[in-house]
């Protein structure tokens, strides 16, 4: 996988056909969850002694989406379940803006004389990328190959797609056939962070939460 895992996750939860993500509240928390998960695999965060994220090091990554989710966790130590739920809308925005920098997606202009809208269109410039991660990560998970040798952030997206309730990707049929592998892949993450591994683990349940018993099957 090319792109960082907070960029793959927004491709993963778009539904190409309607043009729109599947669910932009389910997305932010997905995209959070990613994007820690990417800070985790890079060394950046860890848990403590407390179950709390903590700051390993502070260096710029490159990435504008992570050096301003390294500078909240520097603030305050919180779980890791507390910081997917934290400022979810500002890093959906800020991935979608990286995303149109780097072509992949247009975002429409704000008409300051029409009405008054939450978010503005985003459409992807070239629907493919998405399709053919969707299509990967759904095989992954269907598939038979060994879930240690699938690459960390196919992993997680696998993880990601399942906990997640991505009906793009994987159907309920899909989770309950093959839970073991999407354990075996949420493993890889729990290797590395075992905190974040348990809260995605139940990140439909927060999703849930978050929007008042709404949420997906």
């Amino acid at each position: 996988m090319s792109r960082s895992l907070h960029l793959a996750a927004y491709l993963l939860a778009f539904d190409t056909r309607a043009q729109s993500l599947q669910d932009r509240t389910r997305a932010g928390y997905l995209l959070r969850a990613a994007a820690l998960a990417e800070l985790a695999h890079r060394g950046a965060a860890a848990e403590d002694a407390a179950g709390r994220v903590a700051v390993v090091t502070d260096a710029p990554t490159g990435d504008a989406v992570l050096d301003t989710l390294l500078a909240e966790l520097a603030a305050r130590p919180r779980t890791w379940k507390a910081w997917i739920r934290r400022s979810r809308d500002d890093t959906l925005e800020a991935v979608e803006q990286r995303l149109a920098v780097l072509g992949v997606v247009s975002v429409a202009d704000r008409d300051p004389y029409g009405p008054v809208v939450p978010q503005r269109a985003v459409t992807l410039v070239d629907p493919r990328e998405a399709r053919e991660l969707q299509a990967r990560i759904a095989e992954l998970v269907r598939g038979d190959g060994p879930a240690a040798e699938a690459p960390f952030g196919d992993a997680v997206l696998a993880a990601l797609a399942a906990h997640g309730h991505l009906r793009l990707v994987l159907s309920r049929h899909d989770r309950r056939a093959h839970a073991g592998r999407v354990a075996a892949f949420t493993g890889r993450l729990a290797s590395e962070a075992p905190g974040l591994a348990r809260a995605v683990t139940g990140l439909n349940l927060t999703m849930v939460a978050g929007q008042g018993g709404m949420g997906g099957s």
